[in-house]
């Protein structure tokens, strides 16, 4: 019976492609677990695999396998909704293969390369064969323009699929972004040998690239998702598309003066950076709320009980929504008010931000998407959550909120040491590292981080067979 079952049931090469993406995207979240506790391991015993591999290795493939992972699971996200939103097959998918293939040789020389040169001079030669030197953007140039030749494919796939197929209002959405979000990237590129001139556009590429381009798509694919799920009325999601854009196009840009404090700029991005920069995920919410509000009506209204689609990936959609305003709305908020940024800037309270608000605005939503792309797959109409998704959800979630106190435990030991005590002083950081709250905090750090990765264990584990075990249960019920 097993073996008659098929695990293949896409009705289109995209939605395949997508999932290609997504079985990477799943690979490089581990590699970045993994490197996340060997480095969250050194910052606590310095000597651990000292001259063989490096804390500043560590920690620069625990920062790029990130935004890599997200990135591959963003562009999978878009070949699986693509034929669903557009009604035919992605033009070229062909091309969208080889580029699939030539992208991830480059992710793995890349990665080879950041492990086995880790010492040595920085040269024109370096840039272009070893690494950049600009943290989240460290990939060698020739490796840069590759990514930039891969994202124009790309681009061809979704426009030319867009144009012929039919027209929704999230595609629209997703066709205006995706250009900005290319656009973007090319800011940081180019070359200046003034630090100030480069560290202006690096912001540019790292903040607005996130903070406006990376929102934006969330929510797309957060409102195919919730049509796919609960049934969410298309007139409602779309409505929220289009308040998101224009809010987060605005408060993006705005927002990242909140960057803009401390390198002379006018007094006025004091107030308009903090402000702006704390609205940027009330849409999303607003629409998560707003549907969930909306379908719970309509369930009410016809006397039956509400029916979810695919409840695994309707939980981590839930986590996103609300991770998304409390990591990078609250966490983010709080800290970047100028009055309080002057003490915390630099400390483990940007690391307790920046990790929650990766987690809860993007990292909960892909998952939810390999969800989405494992029930096409296996062809089931609908698929509930198991014991390994229950675990995967609950490990995961708690380890990055744990994660996320002990870091800012370790921030508040910084804060009144190294600035308020010591006066942001060399000795004072040195100091600030020693104390026992800030050793007290990475240690817990250190304990969520392995939580993380069990919950991982855990998530590999439900992905691989939930598809096939609902399948079963189908056919068993037929």
């Amino acid at each position: 019976m097993v073996n008659s079952i098929k695990t293949n049931e896409f009705k289109y090469e995209s939605e395949k492609l997508g999932m290609m993406y997504f079985r990477v995207a799943a690979v490089l979240l581990g590699a970045q677990l993994l490197m996340g506790l060997i480095a969250a391991i050194q910052f606590l015993y310095p000597n651990f695999l000292f001259e063989i591999f490096d804390f500043s290795v560590a920690r620069m493939v625990h920062i790029n396998a990130l935004v890599v992972w997200m990135l591959y699971a963003m562009i999978g996200s878009v070949y699986l909704l693509l034929p669903s939103e557009t009604g035919i097959e992605t033009i070229g998918v062909g091309i969208g293969k080889l580029l699939f293939w030539i992208l991830t040789a480059a992710v793995t020389v890349v990665v080879l390369v950041y492990i086995f040169v880790q010492i040595g001079a920085g040269t024109e030669a370096s840039i272009w064969f070893i690494n950049e030197g600009r943290e989240y953007l460290e990939a060698p140039r020739w490796a840069d323009i590759g990514i930039v030749v891969v994202v124009l494919g790309f681009l061809f796939n979704v426009y030319a699929t867009a144009i012929k197929g039919e027209r929704t209002g999230v595609m629209t959405v997703m066709m205006a972004n995706l250009l900005a979000l290319a656009g973007l990237y090319l800011a940081g590129m180019f070359f200046t040998d003034n630090i100030t001139v480069d560290q202006y556009w690096w912001w540019w590429v790292i903040h607005l690239w996130v903070e406006a381009t990376w929102e934006v798509y969330v929510a797309t694919i957060a409102a195919w998702a919730l049509m796919q799920i609960i049934g969410a009325r298309r007139q409602i999601v779309e409505m929220w598309l289009w308040i998101e854009v224009a809010m987060l196009f605005g408060s993006g840009i705005l927002g990242l003066g909140h960057h803009y404090f401390w390198i002379g700029t006018p007094e006025y991005w004091w107030e308009i950076g903090a402000l702006f920069s704390a609205l940027e995920p009330v849409p999303l919410v607003a629409m998560f709320v707003h549907v969930l509000y909306d379908w719970g009506k309509e369930s009410g209204s016809q006397g039956g009980k509400a029916t979810l689609a695919n409840s695994p990936a309707f939980a981590w959609i839930t986590a996103n929504a609300f991770g998304n305003f409390l990591g990078a709305g609250v966490w983010g908020f709080f800290h970047t008010l100028p009055q309080v940024n002057i003490y915390t800037h630099g400390t483990q309270f940007t690391s307790s931000h920046g990790h929650l608000a990766f987690w809860g605005a993007y990292a909960t939503i892909l998952i939810g998407m390999f969800y989405m792309g494992i029930q096409r797959a296996h062809g089931v109409k609908k698929m509930q959550m198991t014991f390994s998704t229950k675990m995967a959800f609950a490990l995961l979630n708690i380890g990055m909120l744990g994660m996320t106190v002990a870091l800012l435990i370790s921030g508040y030991g910084q804060v009144l040491i190294e600035r308020a005590q010591m006066g942001a002083t060399w000795e004072g950081f040195f100091v600030s590292q020693n104390a026992t709250w800030f050793l007290q905090g990475m240690g817990w750090r250190l304990v969520m981080g392995a939580v993380m990765l069990v919950g991982f264990i855990y998530l590999v584990l439900d992905i691989l067979t939930i598809g096939k075990n609902a399948k079963l249960k189908e056919v068993a019920k037929a």
